[in-house]
């Protein structure tokens, strides 16, 4: 394994954290935005099949979109400092 590879492992893993709270922040705004206080757990009897699989559409959407922007950030910011892309 590259020594880069192995150097980057930590800030991959922080970053992999940061881009959880973004996006987990940037779902409840879009939910917010959308009408709703919150997000339909998948066991609420009280929320219907629609609710929550829309809920679940957008929430898995907004998380993939955040990691890859979270991700490429980084790998672009490590190459700019360390002259090597990471991976």
């Amino acid at each position: 394994m590259k020594a880069s590879r192995i150097a980057y492992k930590p800030v991959g893993l922080a970053l992999g954290a940061t881009s959880g709270l973004i996006a987990a922040a940037a779902f409840k705004r879009a939910w917010k935005m959308i009408g709703h206080d919150d997000a339909p757990d998948a066991t609420d009897e009280h929320r219907t099949w629609q609710e929550v699989l829309v809920a679940a559409a957008l929430q898995g959407a907004v998380f993939a979109v955040v990691k890859a922007a979270v991700d490429r950030a980084g790998a672009v910011a490590t190459r700019s400092l360390t002259g090597t892309r990471p991976g």
